[in-house]
């Protein structure tokens, strides 16, 4: 009996392994065991947290300086390791980071990428209690960034103001992922407690929540455009991938066991083609999967294979892509001491624009401003075409960072008041420790 192969235009997608002098080497990458993709990407840079002693630095890269590197300036202002660093969406030359010293740093980087080392950033933002170990800018609203902490919190800012948007709570333990989903209205976080919750961060409260995957290692999770996806681990150590809905976020939509490898997976999500990408920390391959709206939501395409075990995954914004050659997707590869560009093609034979696998895609333009945004607007992100070929445009917006000066006690009494404040704060401090020794004792005997 003849098996019936479903039809797709990405059922034949290929990405191979780019020659040595093709990929960025001698770089030190971190070693940090943080959860993190270690690499960024826009259409004129890239930036990867690098492997510094004493502080926190990371460096950000032109994508034309390709082969050997000697001497890599950095932004080199924090305190403690830079945990996570992402591009600022509607502005080329911006990228924040966030550390183990609880700031979010805001930088600038000079036409052409650095030619030296910077440690004042252009905007300092302070308001975590414990290390920040998320970043994302939201893909709608201008200059609007949501950060995750070790104090359990979901803070949104605006960066150009230098001021706390919208806090928050309901995490009950460290949180391991946080991403908007394609209109910035909503944000899905995954929790070492287990639990995947989605929300609008100006409601201040969690929408919906569930336990997501019962293993003890870190999930993560993303939006697909009206649905989420989840990937993280079993009670018996098995690599899983769950998707729900999030109007009915009790039961997983789909799921599915993929491997039983131990690495942490990475969900990429190309919301033009409906594919799915995902890396496993310390694998070779990456899978590449195509969603549908039917039953059974998710069908596998092929995978990337290779010998060399990556640490992080980052794509590049579509707008950059060489349709010419039916790329796709571009990806860039972290290995510990190389950045290794991966790029996904459709065989064509014809050289036209194929408008098939190249729809309207985003265009790195602001919908709102950050006033907008958190008075309760929403609006859909701007698209472009890709027919015409991706041309470097100047920022269409400029960044004007307002500083804020944190004002200490002014006489006695708010003095006392701080005072009282403070040992109220570390009274509670204390009494968690002791509860967590507690939990400790209880788990070791």
């Amino acid at each position: 009996m003849s098996k019936v192969v479903r039809s797709s235009k990405y059922r034949h997608v290929f990405a191979a392994q780019p020659k040595k002098e093709e990929c960025y080497q001698n770089l030190k990458v971190t070693k940090s065991a943080w959860d993190s993709n270690y690499v960024a990407a826009n259409t004129k840079y890239f930036g990867v947290i690098w492997d510094a002693a004493g502080g926190g630095s990371f460096a950000v890269i032109p994508h034309e300086a390709q082969g050997k590197t000697t001497t890599v300036p950095l932004f080199n202002g924090h305190k403690s390791a830079v945990l996570d660093i992402a591009f600022h969406p509607f502005n080329e030359n911006l990228v924040g980071s966030v550390s183990e010293d609880c700031n979010i740093c805001i930088w600038g980087i000079p036409e052409g990428g650095l030619t030296d080392s910077i440690s004042s950033p252009l905007q300092t933002l302070s308001g975590h209690k414990r290390k920040v170990g998320t970043i994302s800018f939201n893909p709608v609203a201008d200059n609007v960034a949501v950060t995750s902490s070790g104090d359990f919190l979901v803070k949104t800012w605006d960066v150009e103001q230098g001021k706390n948007l919208t806090t928050v709570e309901g995490h009950s333990d460290m949180i391991t992922s946080c991403e908007w989903n394609y209109n910035g209205s909503q944000i899905v976080t995954t929790c070492k407690d287990k639990k995947a919750r989605v929300f609008d961060p100006r409601s201040n409260s969690i929408v919906n929540e569930v336990v997501c995957h019962q293993g003890v290692k870190n999930s993560r999770a993303i939006f697909a455009k009206d649905k989420v996806i989840t990937v993280g681990f079993s009670k018996t150590s098995e690599r899983e991938l769950h998707i729900y809905d999030p109007r009915a976020f009790a039961t997983p939509l789909s799921a599915q066991v993929i491997d039983s490898a131990s690495g942490l997976l990475m969900p990429f999500y190309d919301s033009d083609n409906s594919i799915l990408y995902l890396a496993g920390k310390g694998d070779g391959n990456i899978r590449y999967y195509e969603l549908v709206d039917e039953s059974p939501y998710i069908h596998f395409l092929s995978e990337f294979k290779s010998s060399t075990p990556q640490r992080g995954l980052c794509f590049l914004p579509k707008r950059c892509l060489k349709t010419s050659e039916c790329e796709i997707a571009r990806g860039l590869k972290v290995t510990p001491f190389t950045v290794e560009p991966i790029s996904f093609r459709v065989p064509r034979k014809s050289d036209i624009f194929q408008d098939d696998i190249y729809p309207d895609t985003y265009a790195g333009e602001p919908s709102l401003t950050a006033d907008q945004w958190v008075s309760g607007s929403n609006a859909e992100p701007k698209t472009m075409s890709l027919a015409n070929g991706f041309v470097q445009k100047a920022s269409s917006v400029e960044f004007k960072p307002v500083v804020q000066v944190q004002e200490g006690p002014k006489n006695e009494k708010e003095l006392r008041e701080e005072y009282e404040k403070l040992k109220i704060r570390v009274a509670y401090l204390e009494s968690e420790i002791v509860k967590k020794d507690a939990k400790i004792k209880e788990l070791t005997n």
